[in-house]
Order: C-alpha cells, then sequence, then structure tokens
C-alpha cells in the first residue's frame, strides 16, 4: 500500500515536470520529496504568470522568445510580419513602375498635335500611331505575364523597365513615321508585361486587411504618371528647344520622349533591392527561401531580430500541394518546364471553375479601355481642335464638338494657309492638365473607400457615371464644358481603374495570377486599339457616334462585374 502511494506520488510529480519542460519554461528537476500538492500549487503559480505575461505581450512573440515553433500559412505569415517601412517601400517602388507605364502610353496622346508634321499625320495614321503601343502590349501581356508565372515576378520587371526604357530612347531618334512605328510597337511589347506582372508583385505582399486600399493606392501612380507627362508636355513641347539639320531633326517632342524615358531606367535600377514574391516562391515549393522573405520584412518593418519572427514552419493548403506537385513533375529542361507551366496555365484559364472570371474579366477589360484609352488619349488632340477653331472664328462663341471636328477635318493640318503648322498652343497642355489632375481626389476616396465600400460598388458607380460624361459630350456647346465634362470623366473613370486592378487581380489563384491578369490586359489592349482606331474614324465621319457608343460600352461592361466573387477582405488564394 506505501509502495503504491509512492508510486503514486512520483507519477503527479513527473507529469507536471514534463509539462513545464513541454511547455518551455525552465528544466529544473523537483527533488523526490516533493508533494503532490506543492506540484499542483507551483503548477498554478506558474500558469497565473503566464497569463499576466500573455497580456502584456503578443503571443506569437511571446512564443518566438520561448523558442517555440509556429506553423502559420501565407495569409498568416505576411500579417505577422508587421505593416510598415518595408510596404511603403514596396509602395514607392512599384508605384513608380506604374507611374512610367502610363507616362509611356499616354505620352501619344501629346505628341500627336507636335509631330503631325514631321511624321506627316493625318486623323487615321494618328489613330494608328495611338493604337500600335496596344497592339504590342497585347502581345507583351500575355508573353511576360506566363513567363512571370513561371520564372519569378522579379526578374521579368527588371528586364521589362531596361527594354521599355531603350524603346522610348530610340523611338525619340526615329525621323520616319515608319520606324516610329516599329520601336513604339517594340516599346509596347515590353510595357504590355509591366502591368500583369507589377499588379501581382505587389499584391502578393499585401495583407488581406489592407489590399484594396493599397492596390487603390498603386493605381493613384497612374494619375501621378498623367501628371507628369501632361507636365512635362506643358513645359517642354511648347519651346523651340532641339536642333535641326537636313538629315536629323531633334525637337522638342522629342525631347519631351527622351525625357520620359528616364523613370524606366530609376526603376530597373530600384527593383534590385526589393525581394522576389513569396507567395510566388511558395508555389515553387521553395519554402526556406519564402521564409527568410518573411523574415526580412518583419525586421524592416519592426526593427527586431529575425529570431523574433513567430513563425517557423509555412504551412500548405490543398491547392497549393497540387501546383506543387506539378513543379515536381520530371521536365529535363528549365525552358521546356516554362513552355509547359505557359500552356498548362493557359489552359487552366478557359476550364471550369476559372472559365467564368476569365471570360467576365476580358469583357470588363475591353469595354472599359475601349472608353478610357479612346477618350483619354483623345482628349488632347480635342482640346486642340477648339483651340484651332477659336483662332479661326473669334466671334462664334458656341460651338459642339462636332462642328469644331467638321471645321478641322476640313481644312487639315495645313489649315487655311496651306502650310503645316505643328504649334500648339499652351493652353491645350494646360487643359489637359487639369484634366488628369481631376483624378487625384477620385484616387483619393477610391483609397479610402475600396475596403468598405467594396470592389464592385466603384467600378459600377464609375462606368455608370464615365457613361453619362461620355454622352454628355456631344451636348457640350463651347470649351469649357468640354474641359469640365472632360475633367469629371477623368476622375470617375480612374476610380473604376482602381477597382477593376483590384477586383481582376485578386479573382484569380497565385499559380495563374500573372497569367490571368495578362490575359485580361490583351483584352484591355485590344479595347485601347479599337477605341483609338474606331473613335478615330468615327469622329471625323460621323461625329456622334464614339461618344454614345463608348457610354453603352462602359456602362454594360461595368455592370458584369455583379457576377464575379466579392473579394474584399478575403484571403489572396
Amino acid at each position: 500500500m506505501v509502495e503504491s502511494e509512492t508510486d503514486s506520488k512520483h507519477s503527479k510529480y513527473t507529469n507536471v515536470k514534463d509539462d513545464r519542460v513541454a511547455n518551455g519554461v525552465g528544466s529544473n528537476e523537483y527533488p523526490n520529496t516533493v508533494s503532490s500538492e506543492k506540484a499542483s500549487k507551483a503548477d498554478h503559480i506558474h500558469q497565473t504568470g503566464l497569463q499576466i505575461v500573455a497580456s502584456k505581450q503578443d503571443k506569437a512573440s511571446l512564443d518566438a522568445e520561448r523558442g517555440y515553433t509556429s506553423k502559420a500559412d501565407f495569409e498568416q505569415a505576411i500579417e505577422l510580419t508587421g505593416y510598415g517601412k518595408f510596404h511603403y517601400i514596396l509602395l514607392a517602388i512599384c508605384g513608380l513602375v506604374s507611374t512610367s507605364e502610363e507616362m509611356d502610353v499616354i505620352s501619344m496622346s501629346f505628341i500627336l498635335p507636335s509631330a503631325q508634321c514631321d511624321l506627316d499625320l493625318n486623323t487615321q495614321t494618328k489613330g494608328w500611331l495611338n493604337s500600335i503601343i496596344f497592339i504590342g502590349m497585347m502581345v507583351g501581356a500575355y508573353a511576360w505575364g506566363s513567363v512571370a508565372d513561371s520564372l519569378g515576378r522579379k526578374k521579368v520587371l527588371i528586364v521589362i523597365s531596361i527594354m521599355n526604357a531603350i524603346c522610348i530612347v530610340a523611338s525619340s531618334f526615329s525621323q520616319s513615321y515608319e520606324v516610329f512605328m516599329v520601336f513604339r510597337f517594340l516599346n509596347g511589347a515590353a510595357l504590355g508585361g509591366s502591368g500583369p506582372v507589377i499588379w501581382s508583385y505587389f499584391a502578393e505582399f499585401q495583407p488581406k486587411a489592407k489590399r484594396g486600399s493599397m492596390l487603390s493606392f498603386m493605381a493613384a501612380f497612374w494619375t501621378i504618371g498623367n501628371l507628369l507627362v501632361a507636365g512635362l508636355a506643358w513645359l517642354i513641347i511648347p519651346t523651340n528647344i532641339g536642333f535641326y539639320t537636313p538629315a536629323f531633326t531633334f525637337n522638342s517632342w522629342r525631347i519631351f520622349l527622351m525625357v520620359c524615358s528616364i523613370p524606366s531606367f530609376v526603376v530597373a535600377g530600384l527593383l534590385l533591392y526589393l525581394p522576389e514574391s513569396p507567395k510566388f516562391l511558395l508555389s515553387q515549393g521553395k519554402f526556406e527561401e519564402a521564409l527568410a522573405i518573411f523574415r526580412g520584412i518583419y525586421v524592416t518593418n519592426t526593427g527586431k531580430s529575425a529570431d523574433l519572427y513567430p513563425v517557423k514552419e509555412l504551412l500548405i493548403d490543398e491547392q497549393l500541394r497540387n501546383e506543387l506537385a506539378d513543379v515536381k513533375k520530371p521536365i529535363k529542361n528549365k525552358y521546356k518546364r516554362m513552355l509547359h507551366n505557359i500552356m498548362d496555365n493557359s489552359k487552366q484559364l478557359f476550364m471550369s471553375p476559372i472559365l467564368k472570371f476569365t471570360l467576365i474579366s476580358i469583357t470588363i477589360n475591353f469595354t472599359f479601355h475601349i472608353g478610357y484609352y479612346g477618350l483619354m488619349m483623345w482628349f488632347p488632340e480635342l482640346f486642340n481642335r477648339f483651340d484651332e477653331f477659336i483662332r479661326a472664328h473669334p466671334d462664334i462663341e458656341e460651338a459642339g464638338v462636332c462642328q469644331v471636328t467638321d471645321y478641322v477635318v476640313g481644312h487639315g493640318s495645313h489649315g487655311e494657309s496651306g502650310v503645316c503648322s505643328a504649334t500648339i498652343p499652351s493652353t491645350v497642355f494646360l487643359e489637359s492638365l487639369i484634366t488628369v489632375a481631376a483624378a487625384l481626389p477620385a484616387n483619393v476616396i477610391a483609397v479610402l473607400g475600396m475596403d468598405k465600400l467594396g470592389r464592385k460598388f466603384f467600378l459600377v458607380f464609375s462606368t455608370m457615371s464615365a457613361g453619362f460624361c461620355s454622352a454628355s459630350m456631344y451636348f457640350v456647346t463651347n470649351k469649357n464644358q468640354n474641359l469640365a465634362v472632360s475633367a469629371i470623366f477623368s476622375g470617375v473613370i480612374s476610380m473604376g481603374n482602381a477597382s477593376l486592378d483590384c477586383l481582376i487581380t485578386e479573382v484569380f489563384p497565385t499559380n495563374l495570377r500573372a497569367t490571368g491578369v495578362a490575359i485580361s490586359m490583351v483584352a484591355a489592349r485590344l479595347g485601347g486599339i479599337i477605341g483609338n482606331v474606331v473613335i478615330a474614324t468615327l469622329l471625323d465621319m460621323y461625329c456622334p457616334a464614339p461618344t454614345f457608343i463608348v457610354a453603352v460600352l462602359l456602362a454594360g461592361g461595368g455592370l458584369m462585374c455583379l457576377f464575379l466573387p466579392n473579394t474584399t477582405k478575403t484571403d489572396l488564394n
């Protein structure tokens, strides 16, 4: 009987000791004479002490200090890095990528009135010159997006930025329409990869609670790009700087193009300091590399030691496990693997259950960008046409878009004098600057409300409002009314652009995200091409048609987002 009681006491002591050691709290042994009551009391004191400490510190950090091994999935791991300095640096650099992209696209709309004599342009060739960059972007978007899903986001972004900068510089030296078109196409091929890859890259560093507002914040950099290009055009193009020889001309609009290439060179250097997307690394089975990046982000955001980052092991879900199984398939050559991945990703996008998302995102992007680029890139041209009409008819106080267009088409770029004139009043660039500046407050509203009101609310509101503005352009009776409608259109369409970028980026799974966004961007570029060519043709042939066509497409396309899932504050799957 005595022996049995002793064994019982020893067993209780052993359990207490083992529990304490297992919980990482000390390792000092109790003597065999300690009673079960004392052990129970000591355990009670120990548990109380733990509760007090845990109430003062974050549990994850406390576990890290004790040497615990914590497991977390991607969303938990990115949240535990904190939110701070790293994410703001990431925003600045990725935002500059978006800024440089938008500058390169929109710059052509400011060049057209100035280059019409140098390159012997009419309305149709202007339309194709606006469109050629979208043709290049349509080709480049799919190719670069697929490569980024195979080789990584960061490498592709650096190559794209360098190629983009070189093509812009080369186009500034081009002396003929045909050569200029070639380099604008190559410029577009580089830019085509920039959009889908940078959005995928940036989104994959964001915790779900902040993803919408931060993606909207990055979309605001498009507006900054518009402002920069409009401001530079206003400062540079109306001047007479440059030099002229019988064989070579390098005038102000070419210098303007050269200056627009600078952000792309800067971006290529800055991207070297950013890490690869941890989400991409996880999809490739590189867990230790992804964990090392999480630790680096934690150190940058908190200033604490990397050892205190609470996550020691990354969990994988069933979807990621299937992706890893595909990655480990025995494909001998990495280029064959890349080609295999491109074909496989493309096939998956057009298979259930992703097919529905793919078709809707293609349709929305197509209709939205017919309006966005179809009108936005023609605003400077319309402002210039109003100025030409007013100079020729100072006594006429009221004139609509169609009356002004009929006059300009009838006289061409040579005007009544018969001599080609590329002198553009500075007021044209000032009006363009005002138009793009109107997008700033709209972007602020999108940033503040994207995670509260949701992506769908902003997209539907934007497309309906922009459609109304487009139809209203037919009824304006002077240049001031035209400027006001253009500015409102610019503001509401920028909110739609931010919400569309968020929605399309989030709706595709990680292993298909860059490819899915890229295919959506292909549709967007096709919309830009058709918008520019069709609007250019119809504007001169049957003026009322473009504004009403754009209005119907914008409103109808925006409503299709109601068939997509709600991605506001959800996990990035």
